[in-house]
């Protein structure tokens, strides 16, 4: 469904619309690769792609990161702290203020319900507010608050809805290239529920691949890790999820706790060592569902009706007992009753957005207290598969590789399309690499494949 009556800010205007249009940085597009300064160098057996995709989250000034996780020794309550409404002007959303489903696609949607709820609390009918950021706990929000009689702006500091959903599609891909959130696991049912709802169609991801240099082995049993974790929660002290798997008799090194360890990677955007072990997110074992269409028709239709001004990011909220002025990165500036700010972790802990007067020390303390992972994915495409396995999930075990899980998208989409991600501190390598290199890892990451 597209947007039918939402205002949506792209060009020159009169009044405040000239002010919401002020373009400042635009988001660095992922790089696709039609055209190449030299011919990549496959390892035999890997041809060469016909396409490649890559995302950027790392360097992406408008994320700074993939996700937000939980440190070693970060207290309980910290996200909570995060999310706490200031002097009820400032409110908080994001998958990073959500306690439950932190770093996931449901956990940002929750924040945004969340928020708005808190917001409408001490609001009045017809009051002015800012939402700032147009993924989906901003445009959750602002779809509830403008239910609720609010008139409501959305500051998107990109030139285009989704935030860390980021969908592209090309004439020369035969599906999306999903470069953000797009994959869903057993928790997801009411995620699915409203994407099918909005005519996102979803394929099932069946069946697991384990490969090692000498040959395929069962499935690596994720019973012992889970039973570390969560004999860790009985301890005295919080301690990262390699020393609580140490603790457990368990080496991190070990090629089967390896491999699962750059699966939970894939999944937190964060090592072993730095995890905490009280909050260590799931496993994401087991069949996967992904979305097999483009999602910004999603988010777009939850901002129907609201007014959306794209390519203007917010520099500074300026609040008082009185309201809140948005200034943009132009330094023109907005006034409004409050604002509720849904950006990414990474984007606060940079302080790309001042905060006059500064925020409470809860709210700072959180901020510098959670981290923000790193998460990489390279979409490849080849006319003719060089594959014959259809299992959906393949884990690379006791290989040094760069990408070390990929996921064949041929059985359920009928394409030849593999898709690499990459989490925690082999992400961050990943991204430094420049297109032909990180090309070249992709293709020998594959060639134990052959």
């Amino acid at each position: 469904m597209r947007i039918t009556r939402r205002t949506l800010l792209l060009g020159a205007g009169a009044g405040v619309a000239s002010v919401l249009l002020a373009s400042c940085t635009p988001e660095p597009a992922p790089t696709p690769t039609p055209t190449r300064t030299r011919e990549p160098e496959p390892p035999p057996g890997v041809p060469a792609p016909a396409g490649s995709i890559r995302s950027t989250w790392t360097s992406d000034p408008f994320s700074l990161g993939a996700a937000s996780f939980t440190p070693v020794g970060v207290l309980a309550g910290t996200r909570l702290a995060l999310a706490k409404p200031v002097d009820d002007r400032l409110f908080f959303a994001g998958e990073a203020t959500d306690e439950d489903a932190p770093g996931t696609v449901r956990g940002a949607i929750a924040s945004g319900a969340r928020a708005a709820e808190e917001l409408l609390i001490p609001a009045t009918s017809g009051e002015r507010v800012a939402v700032v950021g147009a993924g989906l706990a901003g445009a959750t929000a602002a779809a509830l608050l403008a239910g609720g009689g609010m008139q409501v702006t959305v500051f998107e500091a990109r030139d285009r809805v989704g935030g860390r959903v980021s969908s592209r599609v090309d004439d020369s891909w035969p599906v999306p290239v999903q470069l953000g959130a797009w994959l869903f696991g057993a928790d997801d049912a009411e995620v699915l529920d409203q994407l099918s709802g909005g005519e996102v169609g979803i394929v099932d991801l069946a069946g697991d691949l384990w490969r090692t240099p000498d040959g395929d082995i069962d499935a690596v049993d994720p019973a012992p890790f889970e039973a570390a974790m969560a004999a860790s929660q009985a301890a005295p002290e919080d301690s990262s999820v390699a020393d609580a798997l140490t603790a457990a008799g368990i080496d991190p090194a070990d090629p089967g706790t390896a491999a699962l360890l750059a699966l939970l990677a894939s999944r937190s955007g964060a090592g072993a060592d730095e995890l905490s072990s009280w909050f260590a997110p799931p496993l994401p074992t087991g069949d996967l569902t992904a979305a097999r269409d483009d999602l910004t028709p999603f988010v777009e239709h939850a901002l129907d009706g609201v007014r959306v001004g794209l390519n203007s990011p917010v520099a500074l909220l300026a609040y008082d007992d009185t309201g809140v002025s948005v200034r943009l990165g132009t330094g023109e500036a907005l006034s409004f009753d409050r604002v509720l700010v849904t950006v990414p972790l990474g984007v606060l802990q940079d302080r790309s957005i001042e905060f006059d007067p500064p925020l409470p020390f809860s709210n700072r303390g959180a901020v510098s207290a959670l981290g923000m992972g790193a998460i990489e994915t390279v979409w490849l495409r080849w006319d003719e598969p060089f594959w014959d396995n259809d299992e959906a999930i393949w884990h690379a075990v006791g290989a040094d590789v760069a990408i070390p899980t990929w996921i064949n998208l041929r059985a359920a989409t009928g394409e030849n399309v593999l898709v690499g991600i990459v989490g925690g501190p082999a992400a961050v390598e990943f991204a430094e690499l420049d297109e032909d290199a990180a090309l070249d890892a992709a293709l020998a990451s594959l060639a134990l494949y052959t």
